[in-house]
């Protein structure tokens, strides 16, 4: 049975090692920055414009004409005659759905779960952690200072809660909007994949049956 996984995290619940790691033990198409290399392939952009928009949105004119650079095909790119946050996420929204259509997949963030709502096929997944445990991981994962790492945590949580409220209209993290919420604090990477993958296979064999 086909399952397209949408997997949303918080900064620091170890959401893309995860996340990457149950793509390969499910042996599909898991898509993070590979999203965002086609997104620039596919629209003729520059892949810089769609590098970190998940967390930027932004819809003002000065926007538009700062960022109205050439695309990698050497021609100004106009998509509904203005460049800006919007005009970008529909041309990733437009890939996430293509991406559905070629069969079973992870793709992590970018609204992939509201995007992809009416897909009868959509496992949505969020990943979370308590503030002390993502500051830890990232302090091992990444060699931040505590100060710097406590910053990061609150950051990413304010610019991916404003960018995933604005385009959806819902909550981000809020358990209404997700089929499974998991708290990886005390769960290695392992038993995250085990427990995530073992959901997924009763899941398609309820629809299935």
């Amino acid at each position: 049975m086909k399952s397209i996984i949408t997997l949303g995290r918080q900064l620091g619940s170890n959401g893309k090692l995860i996340g990457k790691a149950l793509a390969e033990k499910l042996g599909i198409p898991f898509y993070d920055k590979a999203l965002i290399a086609r997104s620039a392939k596919e629209s003729g952009l520059s892949e810089h414009l769609f590098d970190g928009i998940e967390e930027k949105p932004t819809h003002s004119l000065l926007y538009s004409l700062v960022m109205g650079v050439q695309s990698t095909k050497g021609l100004y790119y106009q998509y509904n005659d203005m460049l800006n946050g919007d005009n970008i996420f529909k041309v990733q929204a437009d890939v996430i759905k293509s991406i559905a259509e070629e069969g079973s997949c992870v793709i992590v963030g970018r609204c992939a779960d509201y995007i992809l709502r009416d897909n009868p096929h959509l496992v949505r997944l969020f990943l979370c952690a308590d503030e002390n445990t993502r500051i830890q991981n990232l302090m091992e994962r990444d060699n931040m200072t505590e100060k710097v790492a406590k910053s990061a945590v609150t950051k990413a949580d304010k610019r991916r809660a404003n960018y995933y409220n604005f385009y959806t209209n819902n909550i981000w993290g809020d358990v209404k909007n997700y089929d499974l919420c998991l708290n990886t604090a005390g769960l290695s990477k392992d038993e995250s994949v085990q427990i995530l993958a073992d959901y997924i296979a009763k899941r398609e064999a309820y629809f299935k049956d």
